[in-house]
């Protein structure tokens, strides 16, 4: 009687269990037939107990270890042999390549945002106001962006410049002689001395500010200044509007743009839903920036899923000459960033227990392993293997940087 399958041959699997027709399909069996060729059930008439579900629980895990023991191995220690293997039909004993980087990619993104203290940026940008003075009495705020003017510090430094004068006079008679001579000619001509003299100047300064007040006007009458800006068109529209909706959502605490539209009887068009969508997530993410990171973070293993076989085209470009068809060359790049997120799940253990820092290593690592995985998988001389591994890496970087650009920019218009 032949074996058939990698369960073991007791309790519900016994001969005296077995059917002569699946119980799933119908499709006819043999005696020996431990599961049906046609569904793949396995062929028993047994009620199912506990100790069923227990031994076939430890039969499919030892099963699947051995699967994954032998494609970490491969991968670990014959750099390119495992896609050849894969390619060349001995796929059974490994895992599928494509699941695999799935699953470590979700390990090491969700081990990476629980690793970092994302929660102390929330702290930052609430010890921040927003406000840059450098000590100046003009100060800017970068939230709301109004500019001020603090009379007290204004004052205190105006003191502070006389003080200096009166000491520097009592120290130097000729310095003294010079500021009698500037009184006199202060007296004589108040206009003079108003056009020269530090608080005046910066008074004159101050009254040459705009007459009209873009903040006071959107509070004034919100509708009238937001049909104002409707009628621009472009960036600088775009820009108006998310402005308007910051303020706004400040203000009168807009959870929604139909509220906006409500409120200000704003028409309801794709550009000033973006608009209000992009001024509400930031303030959100200004308010909690680690949440932020965290959601966009965890969308990475699926951009990696776009990203790889764009990147992989380009592989094909550059050994086009080769036998391989696009789909080897997807599954080679699976292979190795499976490898690299294996290495640095690693280096966040190590970092994690010792306090040190370790992912230069770990990726000096993969990269002397990628060239070697190049040289094997492809089979060419050292000197065409180290352009190609010159060509592709900077391909890699640049479509890399693009591509974490556009999900943090996306993130931006549809986190919630």
């Amino acid at each position: 009687m032949g074996k058939k399958g990698s369960l073991v041959s007791k309790g519900r699997y016994e001969l005296q269990f077995r059917g002569v027709s699946c119980l799933n399909c119908g499709h006819p069996l043999d005696i020996s037939d431990k599961f049906c060729p046609n569904c793949s059930q396995a062929n028993s008439t047994k009620k199912l107990t506990i100790k069923d579900f227990v031994d076939e629980f430890f039969s499919s895990v030892i099963n699947y270890d051995s699967k994954l023991l032998k494609t970490l191995s491969a991968l670990l220690w014959r750099p390119g042999t495992i896609t050849k293997d894969y390619i060349n039909g001995k796929r059974v004993s490994y895992t599928n390549p494509f699941r695999f980087l799935l699953s470590l990619a979700f390990i090491y993104f969700l081990m990476f945002t629980f690793n970092n203290r994302f929660a102390e940026l929330d702290k930052s940008f609430k010890d921040f106001d927003g406000t840059i003075s450098g000590g100046s009495p003009v100060s800017y705020n970068v939230k709301t962006g109004e500019t001020m003017v603090d009379s007290l510090k204004l004052k205190q430094q105006a003191e502070e410049v006389l003080q200096s004068l009166d000491s520097v006079e009592n120290k130097s008679p000729g310095l003294a002689f010079g500021l009698k001579k500037f009184d006199s000619i202060r007296n004589a001509d108040p206009e003079v001395a108003r056009s020269i003299g530090m608080l005046d100047s910066l008074t004159h300064l101050k009254n040459q500010k705009p007459k009209v007040n873009k903040d006071s006007l959107m509070a004034a009458n919100p509708k009238g200044y937001y049909d104002s800006i409707s009628k621009k068109s472009g960036l600088d529209a775009f820009s108006d509007k998310v402005d308007f909706f910051v303020q706004m959502i400040k203000k009168d605490t807009l959870y929604s743009f139909e509220q906006a539209s409500e409120k200000y009887d704003i028409e309801s068009t794709l550009s000033n839903r973006m608009a209000f969508n992009s001024s509400n997530n930031f303030l959100t993410i200004l308010q909690r920036p680690s949440i932020f990171l965290k959601s966009t973070i965890s969308k990475l293993p699926f951009v990696i899923f776009f990203f790889m076989p764009l990147f992989t085209i380009f592989i094909w470009l550059v050994y086009i000459r080769k036998k391989y068809t696009y789909t080897d060359h997807l599954i080679f790049s699976f292979h190795n960033q499976s490898l690299l997120f294996i290495l640095l799940i690693l280096s966040l253990l190590l970092d994690t227990i010792f306090k040190i820092s370790t992912a230069g290593l770990f990726v000096t690592i993969f990269s002397i392993y990628l060239f070697m995985a190049m040289k094997k998988f492809y089979g060419q001389g050292i000197f065409k293997t180290i352009v190609k591994y010159i060509f592709l890496n900077t391909i890699f970087t640049i479509l890399a940087f693009f591509a974490v650009l556009v999900l943090f920019t996306g993130s931006v218009f549809i986190y919630n």
